[in-house]
């Protein structure tokens, strides 16, 4: 059975829905707080077993790599100024995992991006995250999915149940149960961004993807689709055909930081678990509620 340690983050992309940010700062820099977004993603990696992560990037986002990459300036500023613990921190984070990165010349689409780890992967099963979706500290998903291709020596992927108006924007999929099995299906077939009402289940494709090195040649042969694009989804239904892939279906632990109002939440609710943080942004969060009248004066949060 295949043992999971590497992943791969599609890191290439304009991430237009940020602009005027994302001209010149990858969307996947975008701070939570204190730390951007891909930083809670090599950490989820790192927290599932993961050692290696390669990111696919394009030209204009050197700044990913240099973000877990050792910086003597600031280390020395840090050490001169005895500020330890952010010395500590800044060093703990480059020697988080081993990162390697390739660049995507052209934008071919997610199938495309995930083909060019194939030189780095191997023949070793390997996770896929995608930085627009990012999972709470706390969730077990990427294990859990982890585990199961392990376990069964099948690919694995990440299902929601989304309202059937919005499966549209995801691929869908459709499932059968596993005997004995409460949250793992299997998939018996995958359709990119159906109509609502032509989709086969309310059940959304979330960017999470363990899979066995298989997929590989399931790229390869998915001709391009709409904008001249691969289609991940469309190599993912070939392989399901072919060696069957599994489904895990969650339900919580799951920020869309490619849309500007969870991305609001998540800074939020990450902001208000912190001990250093919790009662100057509650504060200002009940401000803010009694201001819009969602609170009378004498109440608190």
């Amino acid at each position: 059975m295949p043992t999971v340690t590497k992943a791969v983050i599609p890191a290439a992309g304009w991430g237009t829905r940020f602009l005027p940010f994302s001209k010149s700062v990858p969307k996947e820099m975008l701070p939570l707080v204190d730390r951007p977004a891909i930083q809670y993603i090599v950490e989820e990696a790192v927290a599932a077993g993961i050692d290696d992560v390669l990111a696919v990037v394009s030209p204009h986002k050197k700044a990913i790599e240099d973000h877990f990459d050792r910086s003597k300036e600031l280390e020395a500023v840090l050490e001169a100024g005895g500020k330890d613990d952010e010395l500590a921190e800044i060093r703990a984070l480059a020697d988080l995992v081993e990162l390697h990165s390739v660049r995507q010349g052209e934008a071919l689409g997610l199938g495309h991006a995930v083909g060019m780890a194939r030189r780095h992967v191997g023949d070793n099963a390997f996770a896929v995250l995608l930085g627009d979706d990012m999972m709470h500290p706390d969730s077990p998903l990427l294990r859990d999915m982890i585990r199961a291709t392990e376990t069964t020596g099948r690919s694995t992927i990440a299902l929601m149940r989304v309202p059937k108006q919005d499966i549209s924007l995801y691929g869908s999929a459709a499932v059968e149960p596993i005997e004995g099995e409460e949250s793992l299906v299997t998939v018996t077939g995958l359709v990119e961004k159906p109509p609502a009402d032509e989709a086969p289940s309310d059940l959304a494709v979330i960017g999470r993807y363990v899979f066995t090195p298989d997929i590989f040649d399931h790229i390869e042969r998915t001709p391009p689709g709409r904008g001249g694009e691969i289609q991940l989804t469309d190599a993912m239904a070939s392989l399901a055909d072919d060696a069957g892939v599994n489904g895990i279906v969650f339900e919580t632990g799951r920020y869309d930081v490619g849309n500007k109002t969870d991305y609001v939440r998540a800074v939020l609710e990450l902001a208000l678990e912190r001990d250093d943080l919790r009662d100057d942004v509650l504060a200002v969060v009940t401000d803010i509620a009694r201001r819009e009248g969602l609170l009378s004066g004498g109440d608190s949060a």
